[in-house]
C-alpha cells in the first residue's frame, strides 16, 4: 500500500454512480468532537479532486458547503455523506458526529458502512465514547484503521499516540495496532516545534515528501534508517502473525526474506478481515497545496485494504409476516432490499432519505414497498405502504448530483418518500421484505414542552411527528398521567438540536417546563366513609347513600372493589354505579390529584329511594364516600421506582455507587462484565434520575451507559412528599 505515484486526478474525483459492488468502498469516520473528522474528509476530497484548492466544487465553480459555517455546524451533529473517486473506485465517506448525544447518527453510519476510520487527535487522545464505538465495531467484526491528526500541535508525538491507541484498542493483541508509515519532521521553527513534512513507508522503505504541496517519492536519509528498521521489523511480525500462511512466520524467523508484495497482500487481507488495525497520520493541505499529508496513503488503504460490500454479511431479511428470506450477498440483479439510514428535510425538495442498497438495484421513478416495524414506542407507527421513488442523487455539500441508479452496496439520496422514516426497508412492491433493525440507543433524558402560543399549538403535532420521523433515537411521549408532551432525548445537546429544528424547520416555538413523574396516592391505614347524595328541588329528586370501608393493599394491587351489602340496602342494579363512582374518584385522586392505587374498597351498607335513586346519584355517592374516607385517613404519596443498570469502568464503580446512594438509590448487586467493566444494579426513585443521562456521562467521563425500567410505586419519604406537595401548590 502507498507505493504508487499519484497526481491530482481533477474532476475525475467526483463520484457519481457505481456499476458493480466491487468498485465501491463504504467507510465511516469515527472520533470525538474536535478530532478532525470533517477536516479529514475535506482533505481526502481535495486529494481525490472532488474539490479544488479554493474549496469549490469542480463543476463551474459552485461553492461547496465546506465554506459555509452554518452548514458545517449543522453537519457537526448529523451523519453526512461525501462520495469521492480514487483509482476508479467510488468511496462513500460517512462523516459522523463526535458528540456522545448523537450516537444514533454514529450507529446509522456503522450500519451503512463496511469499514471504519477511527480519527484520533494527537493533542487530545482517545476518549471513552471512542473506545465504546471501537467495541461496537469489534462486536460485528468491522475492519478498522486509525488515523492520527493534529500532528502540527505543540508536543504532538506520533509514537506516543500510537502506543496510546494500541493500549486503548488492542487490549487482546497490542501488536495488531501498528503504524504503516512514520512521520518525518522538517526543521524546527521559532517555537521549537518541527512540522511534519512527509512520511516514510515501513514496507516499501520509500519516503513520501509533502513539503511542496504534492506528494513526491524519494529515499529516506541515513539518519532515519535505524528508526525505520526497528518499526519495520515489528510491523512485519505483526502482519505475519495474522497471515493465513502458517509457515510464513517460521520462514521469516529462520532468516528467509519475505517479499514486499507478499507482505502487502497479507496486510490487505488482515485489514479486510478485521484482525489487523493499521495506524496512519494525516493532515490537511497547506494553503495552495493540492494534497494533504497522508491523504494519498489513506485513500490507497481504503481502496486496497478495506473490503468491498460483497465481503460484508448483510443484516437478516424476512418477509413482512416474519418468514426468513435468504438472499445472495450484495447482488445487483437480486430482489431489491434497501434501508433508510437517515432522513432529513430539505426546504426545496421536502423529505430526503439517505438509503443504503443491500440487494438489487434502485432506480428513480419506480414504485417501492416501504416497510417499518419495531419502533412504535418512539412515535413510529408500524406501516406497510407503497411509494413512488423520486429523483436519485448523490450528495456533495449542499448539492445533489443526479444519478441513474444505485446498485447493491451503494448509497444514494432518494427524494419525496413521504412516509419512509429512518430504519425503514425499501423493497419491490411485488416482493415486500423487511430488514432486521439496528440497535438504537435508548433516550433517557426527558424534555417536557408546551406550545408557546395558540398558533404554535396548531402546528406542534405535525412538527413533532416530522421530528420523530427524522430521528429514531428520540422518543415522543404523550403522558396520560401528567398530561405532558415529553421528548425523550440522549442528552442536553440532543435536546437543544431538537428544539432548534422545531423552531427553524417547522416554525414551532415551544417552552420547556419542569418534567413531572407520574405520582400515585394510597391509604396508609384503614378508614371508613359515608357518601350521602340527597337533593329535593321539586320534581324528580336524587337520593343515594352508601357506606364504605377502605383498606390498603400490597403494591401492584390496583383498586379492588368488594360488595358486602346484605338485605338489599343498596339495590343490586346500583352496586355497579357505586363502584363506577369510586373508581372515577380514585382515578382523579383524593388528596393531591394523583390517582389512588393499592386499596380495597368494600361497600357495606346504604339506602335507596324507590323513585329518586338513580345510576348517577349512586355514582356521586360512591365518590363522596371515598373522599370522606380519605379525609379521616393518612394518605401516602407514592413515587415510581426504576430498576437501573449501569455498565461502568472499574475505575468509576465507587463514584457511581456513591452517587446512586445520594439519589436515595439502593444498590442491589454488582457483577463483572468482561475486562475492566462492572454492571451495577440499583433501584432508584425516578424523581431522582431525571438528569441521570447527563450526570452519569460527567461522572464517568463518557465511559458509562445505563438502562432503566419501571419497577413499581412505593411510598415517598415524608420530607420529600412535603416538598413535592409544596412545589405542586406553588405551580398551580
Amino acid at each position: 500500500m502507498g507505493d504508487k505515484a499519484h497526481t491530482h486526478p481533477g474532476a475525475a474525483g467526483r463520484a457519481t454512480a457505481a456499476d458493480r459492488p466491487t468498485s465501491l468502498r463504504n467507510v465511516v469516520l469515527v472520533g470525538h468532537s474536535g478530532s478532525g473528522k470533517t477536516t479529514l474528509v475535506e482533505a481526502l476530497a481535495l486529494t481525490a479532486g472532488a474539490v479544488n484548492r479554493a474549496g469549490r466544487v469542480e463543476d463551474g465553480g459552485c461553492v461547496s458547503d465546506y465554506d459555509d459555517i452554518e452548514h458545517r455546524q449543522q453537519r457537526s451533529v448529523q451523519l453526512s455523506l461525501v462520495p469521492v473517486d480514487w483509482d476508479g473506485i467510488k468511496i462513500n465517506l460517512l462523516d459522523t458526529p463526535g458528540y456522545a448525544d448523537f450516537v444514533g447518527e454514529l450507529r446509522a453510519g456503522l450500519r451503512a458502512a463496511d469499514a471504519a476510520l477511527f480519527v484520533v487527535s494527537a493533542s487530545d487522545g482517545v476518549d471513552g465514547s471512542t473506545r465504546m464505538a471501537w467495541e461496537e465495531c469489534a462486536a460485528v467484526g468491522m475492519p478498522r484503521a486509525i488515523v492520527i491528526t493534529h500532528l502540527e500541535a505543540a508536543r504532538a508525538d506520533f509514537a506516543e499516540m500510537t502506543r496510546v491507541c494500541a493500549q486503548a484498542f488492542g487490549a487482546d493483541d497490542p501488536d495488531a495496532v501498528l503504524p504503516l508509515y512514520l512521520p518525518l519532521h522538517g526543521p524546527e521553527g521559532a517555537d521549537g516545534h518541527a512540522p511534519v513534512t512527509g512520511l516514510v513507508g515501513l514496507l516499501t522503505r520509500k519516503l513520501f515528501d509533502y513539503a511542496g504541496g504534492e506528494r513526491k517519492e524519494s529515499e529516506p536519509g541515513e539518519e532515519d534508517v535505524p528508526r525505520l528498521d526497528e518499526a519495520r521489523g515489528r510491523l512485519i511480525e505483526g502482519i505475519i502473525s495474522e497471515s493465513e500462511d502458517e509457515t510464513l512466520m517460521d520462514r521469516y524467523l529462520g532468516g528467509e526474506r519475505v517479499e514486499v508484495d507478499t507482505l502487502v497482500k497479507d496486510l490487505e487481507r488482515a485489514v479486510a478481515r478485521g484482525v489487523f488495525f493499521p495506524v496512519l497520520a494525516a493532515a490537511p493541505a497547506a494553503d495552495g497545496a493540492r494534497q494533504g499529508l497522508g491523504t494519498v496513503e489513506l485513500l490507497e488503504l481504503i481502496v486496497r485494504g478495506f473490503p468491498t460490500p460483497l465481503e460484508r454479511e448483510a443484516p437478516a431479511v424476512t418477509t413482512v409476516d416474519g418468514r426468513p428470506r435468504a438472499l445472495q450477498p450484495c447482488d445487483p440483479a437480486g430482489p431489491l432490499v434497501a434501508e433508510v439510514v437517515k432522513t432529513a428535510s430539505d426546504p426545496y425538495v421536502g423529505r430526503v432519505s439517505l438509503v443504503r442498497v443491500f440487494s438489487g438495484t434502485l432506480r428513480p421513478d419506480e414504485t417501492v414497498h416501504v416497510c417499518g416495524h419495531g419502533l412504535t414506542d418512539r412515535g413510529h407507527e408500524d406501516h406497510d405502504v407503497e411509494e413512488r421513488v423520486g429523483a436519485l442523487s448523490t450528495p456533495f455539500g449542499k448539492q445533489q448530483r443526479p444519478v441513474t441508479h444505485a446498485v447493491a452496496g451503494d448509497l444514494a439520496c432518494v427524494a419525496k418518500l413521504g412516509r419512509a422514516e429512518t430504519g425503514d426497508t425499501l423493497s419491490a412492491k411485488d416482493d415486500p421484505l423487511l430488514m432486521a433493525p439496528w440497535e438504537m440507543p435508548d433516550p433517557l433524558l426527558p424534555l417536557a414542552i408546551e406550545a408557546h402560543s395558540k398558533a404554535d399549538e396548531d402546528k406542534l403535532s405535525q412538527g413533532l411527528a416530522r421530528l420523530a420521523a427524522e430521528d429514531p433515537t428520540m422518543r415522543l411521549e404523550q403522558n396520560q398521567d401528567t398530561h405532558q408532551v415529553v421528548l425523550w432525548c440522549l442528552g442536553e445537546a440532543h435536546a437543544d438540536v431538537a428544539l432548534e429544528r422545531l423552531r427553524s424547520r417547522y416554525g414551532v416555538q415551544v417552552d420547556v417546563v419542569p418534567h413531572r413523574v407520574p405520582l400515585r396516592e394510597t391509604f396508609a391505614n384503614k378508614s371508613a366513609g359515608r357518601g350521602r347524595h340527597v337533593k329535593q328541588s321539586g320534581g324528580h329528586g336524587q337520593y343515594a347513600i352508601c357506606e364504605i370501608e377502605v383498606e390498603p393493599l400490597p403494591g401492584g394491587s390496583g383498586v379492588e372493589f368488594v360488595d358486602k351489602v346484605v338485605g338489599g340496602a343498596v339495590p343490586r342494579q346500583f352496586i355497579p354505579s357505586v363502584e363506577k363512582g369510586v373508581r372515577a374518584q380514585a382515578a382523579k385522586g383524593i388528596a393531591a390529584g394523583h390517582p389512588l392505587i393499592d386499596v380495597r374498597v368494600t361497600l357495606l351498607d346504604g339506602k335507596a329511594h324507590s323513585v329518586d335513586s338513580s345510576d348517577a346519584a349512586f355514582q356521586t355517592a360512591g365518590a363522596l364516600a371515598l373522599r370522606e374516607a380519605a379525609a379521616d385517613a393518612r394518605i401516602h404519596l407514592l413515587e415510581p421506582v426504576a430498576e437501573v443498570s449501569v455498565l461502568v469502568g472499574d475505575d468509576y464503580v465507587g463514584t457511581v455507587m456513591s452517587d446512586l446512594s445520594g439519589r436515595r438509590g439502593r444498590v442491589v448487586g454488582t457483577e463483572q462484565v468482561g475486562s475492566g467493566r462492572t454492571l451495577v444494579r440499583a433501584e432508584v426513585p425516578e424523581i431522582e434520575i431525571g438528569r441521570y443521562a447527563v450526570d452519569l456521562r460527567s461522572l464517568s467521563h463518557g465511559t458509562a451507559r445505563f438502562e432503566r425500567r419501571y419497577a413499581r410505586h412505593e411510598p415517598m419519604p415524608a420530607q420529600v412528599a412535603d416538598r413535592v406537595r409544596r412545589e405542586e401548590r406553588e405551580a398551580s
